[in-house]
């Protein structure tokens, strides 16, 4: 690389503080170490405090939700101050979240370079189960001005390439990723049960409830145990499920407790803006999967290689039992998982594909 081209300045708008939110973690803030080796100084600005983000998907909490909501608009009008002091800002998801673009406009304006990085459909405008009240205060009008104006746009799946493609030409598939080196493999499982998990959020639980007639079926007819982690208050009537707070800490060691990962999703246009980012992790610790047969999930998983993909009722309970009843089957796809992982999502795999866009601008 001509050395001209690095010694740059970054400046990372993203809606989380570091380590927190699923869509930061398993894309570009896996990156940052590799960015500043290779000559980058990295700044990152999220518009959450810690505080607010402990709460925003929470129910309740309106007056702290407002005070956080202002908090983050004071940080962004700071950034307007200091935005021209760096050659590249890095915009993840939304820069404010709500009404129409003007901040979008000042930072662009301001900016000598902008990068803009669009993962799930949020020009759709969803929020949380506690904060619909807010739906009517998003517009995609910021989300397409991003891709609009933005030097170079990132996505990660077919959809998002699609629609990011009516208004920028300078795009980049780079996928959810994972640092494989941080799972240990194989993983020691100490129980003779065998572990059906799924993890998430309280966001996106409700995928999980779509097979609540398949878990009550293996939980009452197999020697099984079911853990959701991701979601405090995941009920399933009449089962007994084992929830696993989720903490960055015991994020990988709880995941090293399953030996099937689960990954129901809806057959809507938001689900085809999912980037895969947990079945990387699944992958990524050695587990076989079973995911619903729609869109995405192709990418990721091979039919029958390192886990199965099905549609309908009988399908996810057929599956699942030939994986329950066969611990070498387990255990290949598990290792084709962790294979599948090391070859095409890791960080090593995946690093040069942004330094390659940094260049460019």
């Amino acid at each position: 690389m001509p050395s001209e081209k690095r010694n740059k300045r970054i400046l990372v708008l993203c809606p989380y503080p570091i380590g927190c939110a699923p869509g930061q973690r398993l894309k570009f803030e896996q990156y940052y170490e590799n960015w500043r080796a290779n000559g980058f100084e990295v700044e990152v600005s999220p518009f959450m405090s810690d505080e607010m983000q402990k709460i925003v998907y929470k129910k309740g909490y309106l007056f702290a939700k407002i005070a956080g909501t202002i908090g983050g608009y004071f940080r962004r009008y700071r950034d307007l101050f200091r935005a021209g002091r760096y050659d590249i800002i890095y915009v993840f998801l939304w820069i404010t979240p709500f009404g129409p673009p003007i901040t979008e406009w000042l930072v662009r304006a301001l900016s000598k370079k902008m990068i803009y990085d669009i993962d799930d459909l949020v020009y759709m405008g969803r929020t949380s189960r506690y904060n619909k009240f807010i739906k009517f205060l998003k517009s995609a009008s910021k989300i397409n001005f991003l891709i609009k104006r933005s030097d170079h746009v990132l996505v990660s799946t077919d959809e998002l390439r699609s629609y990011s493609g009516k208004f920028n030409k300078n795009l980049s598939m780079i996928p959810a990723t994972i640092d494989v080196k941080k799972y240990p493999y194989p993983a020691t499982h100490m129980s003779g049960t065998v572990v059906i998990g799924w993890s998430g959020s309280q966001t996106t639980s409700k995928y999980l409830h779509l097979i609540d007639s398949v878990l009550k079926y293996l939980a009452a007819n197999h020697n099984i145990k079911i853990m959701v982690m991701g979601d405090d208050d995941f009920e399933l009537d009449g089962v007994d499920i084992e929830l696993l707070h989720w903490t960055a800490d015991s994020e990988i060691t709880n995941l090293q407790k399953f030996d099937i990962g689960l990954h129901p999703l809806p057959d809507e246009q938001w689900a085809y803006g999912k980037s895969g980012g947990k079945l990387v992790q699944y992958m990524a610790a050695g587990i076989p999967i079973v995911a619903t047969a729609l869109g995405p999930n192709f990418k990721v998983i091979r039919d029958g290689y390192n886990g199965f993909l099905v549609t309908g009722e009988q399908e996810w309970i057929d599956r699942l039992v030939v994986l329950i009843t066969d611990h070498e089957l387990r255990k290949k796809m598990g290792e084709n998982s962790r294979r599948f992982a090391e070859e095409n999502s890791s960080v090593e795999a995946n690093a040069g594909k942004y330094l390659a866009v940094f260049d460019k601008l």
